[in-house]
């Protein structure tokens, strides 16, 4: 077992030592994190022609409210429109219909700006919104169905009869929540925010455990809208399921979840053609830091690029406002767990990428360590891996010595789907990553005043140390039973994160 002082620090620290060069961040090796004797990523350039609406991140240089202030200014000097801004951080999404606005916007700021880059490889499928008072109207882009992502797998199934199914829960078996209920089945005053595609407002097995008045949407073009109509799932029941193993009720039906005791916020990040665009992870992160949330799941990877490089001018502007709304919303009191991603990849090992950008054209490129699978590789946010019945790592799941934190049960989960209110199997790293802030959620209730450092150094201490795996795809295994690049520190135990 490890302790906490071993936790790594992950991702691409930008903001410190980045210039502004025209579009954006050009680098210093400790911007973009990747080291000298690595190949420079490719280049995927994005087009945002004259009068398709795009869609930006801009980063302020010095992260305060007059800053933002003045970029917003620029924003309109050179021909676009302040979508929504977050002064806590520094950025502001805009839309623009101006081919040069990239460089305009540069010039009109002066020094304001750090960085300044698209968030889509396409045009803004959305439209603006109309509280951004754009002056080319709402509009439609082009829409386009996002790539399925790698190991996602539905599988149906049906419930034999009314009663509880727990015993078909061997997931829970697994990570020891039986014991863990003994002690506590969580805190209503603790709530985890599902950052997904929303949760089912009136299955019996989730309807009492929605935090309604914490709940979001996230969608429309990264501005916050609350109402059911804004976070419930519309095209995907994939957050649904992932609620289902955080906080399932124990009402006598179904299932039960790791923390029924406690609340979710449905904090809708996904929209209706599949993606998580980096405005709305932004979004999604400043509202769980904004309404106080314990504990984040995301069970996602920032589209439309599987892995954002630091080293590219295009790409490190989104993942810097990404890598800045996961820090603020850590710095209130947010523990954030992520998945590690179903693509069989090494994590510690990057080399290739065949699958980004995926609301475009995908192209082949070289990708090195500054190329970030967001939110998963930012410092802060636990990394997880998924293992199946056997214990073993899940054929699908992404893995890496030093990049995994934890694992946990990811084949063949049974939880809530939307169709007939009813139950079904899933696979993926998804399906792992709520097991985590589960854990969490029963871990912030037994220990309220601990922090997110507190909460992930406990979490990986106490977790059960596991040797290597074989596995039928990707990478062997290295490590030791202690920490290896399968299981990291281990799989996820819910009593000890209780006792």
């Amino acid at each position: 077992m490890h302790m906490a002082s071993r936790m790594r620090p992950r991702g691409a620290r930008l903001a410190a030592a980045a210039a502004v060069v025209g579009l954006g961040v050009i680098g210093a090796q400790s911007a973009t994190g990747a080291t000298q004797d690595e190949p420079v990523s490719t280049p995927v350039p994005i087009s945002t022609p004259e009068g398709q609406i795009s869609s930006y991140v801009i980063n302020t240089k010095i992260v305060s409210p007059g800053q933002v202030r003045k970029v917003e200014r620029a924003v309109q000097s050179a021909g676009g429109v302040v979508v929504q801004s977050w002064p806590q951080i520094g950025v502001v999404v805009a839309h623009s219909t101006k081919a040069d606005f990239r460089t305009t916007v540069v010039a009109e700021a002066r020094n304001a700006v750090e960085s300044v880059g698209p968030t889509r490889s396409v045009a803004v499928s959305e439209g603006t919104p109309a509280g951004a008072q754009a002056p080319w109207g709402p509009g439609k882009g082009q829409l386009k169905k996002a790539l399925t992502k790698k190991g996602d797998v539905s599988e149906g199934t049906a419930a034999t009869s009314t009663d509880p199914r727990e015993g078909e829960q061997w997931d829970m078996q697994m990570i020891n929540v039986p014991q863990a209920h003994q002690i506590t089945t969580g805190s209503p005053d603790v709530t985890v925010g599902v950052l997904d595609s929303g949760i089912d407002p009136d299955h019996p097995d989730l309807a009492n455990q929605i935090d309604r008045a914490s709940s979001v949407g996230c969608t429309d073009a990264g501005r916050p809208a609350t109402g059911e109509s804004a976070w419930a799932p519309t095209t995907s029941d994939h957050g649904t399921h992932v609620a289902g193993t955080i906080g399932a009720e124990r009402n006598g039906v179904g299932i039960v979840g790791i923390a029924p005791g406690a609340k979710m916020a449905s904090v809708k990040v996904v929209n209706d053609d599949g993606f998580i665009y980096p405005e709305y992870a932004v979004c999604g992160f400043m509202e769980a830091g904004l309404k106080g949330m314990d504990v984040t799941n995301n069970s996602y990877y920032v589209d439309p690029f599987e892995f954002w490089c630091g080293d590219q001018p295009e790409q490190a502007p989104a993942l810097e406002a990404v890598r800045r709304a996961v820090d603020w919303s850590t710095k209130q009191g947010t523990v954030h767990a992520a998945a590690a991603g179903n693509s069989a990849y090494d994590l510690s090992n990057k080399t290739t990428n065949a699958s980004s950008p995926n609301d475009g054209t995908s192209v082949e490129r070289t990708i090195n360590s500054s190329c970030k699978d967001i939110p998963t590789e930012l410092d802060g946010v636990v990394t997880v891996s998924s293992i199946d019945r056997q214990g073993k790592l899940s054929s699908f799941s992404n893995r890496g010595l030093g990049s995994i934190d934890v694992a946990a049960p990811g084949s063949s989960i049974l939880s809530t789907i939307v169709r007939d209110n009813g139950w079904g199997l899933k696979s993926g790293t998804s399906m792992a990553s709520p097991h985590v802030a589960g854990v969490l959620a029963l871990m912030k209730s037994a220990h309220p005043t601990w922090g997110p450092e507190k909460m992930i150094s406990e979490l990986r201490s106490q977790a059960t140390d596991t040797p290597c795996s074989s596995t039928t795809r990707g990478a062997a295994c290295v490590g030791t039973p202690q920490e290896n690049s399968y299981y990291g520190d281990g799989i996820v135990d819910a009593y000890a994160a209780v006792r």
